[in-house]
């Protein structure tokens, strides 16, 4: 199984990202898709997900409104697009999948990307 994350980079305060995740060796449609970030010195913690059947969304309070995840299973790919953009949001996101069809599924990370918002 790998995920693989794409497009991270440094952006100004204000600015805008899309994050992507490709997902390959694992059946998509059966994994709930997440974001994660772990800023330097913090805990990892989750940004946002999308479920794998209804495709229903969550995310922290801290992004509601300025970020938004969706997936396209025919690519099978998972997506984070991020807009006005702050400092505090700097951190190595990571892509997740689980399988959540069962308990204690399986989980995979990709190897996460660096987004540094800066002036």
């Amino acid at each position: 199984v790998q995920l693989v994350e794409s497009g991270g980079g440094l952006v100004q305060p204000g600015g805008s990202l899309r994050l992507s995740c490709v997902a390959s060796g694992l059946t998509f449609t059966d994994y709930q898709m997440s974001w994660y970030r772990q800023a330097l010195g913090k805990e990892r913690e989750l940004v946002a997900s999308v479920d794998d059947f209804t495709h229903r969304t969550n995310y922290t309070d801290s992004v509601k409104g300025r970020f938004a995840i969706w997936r396209d299973d025919v690519e099978r790919t998972v997506y984070l697009h991020m807009s006005s953009l702050k400092p505090q949001d700097t951190a190595v996101y990571y892509c997740r999948a689980h399988d959540t069809r069962v308990i204690r599924g399986a989980v995979y990370w990709g190897q996460g990307t660096q987004v540094t918002v800066s002036p």
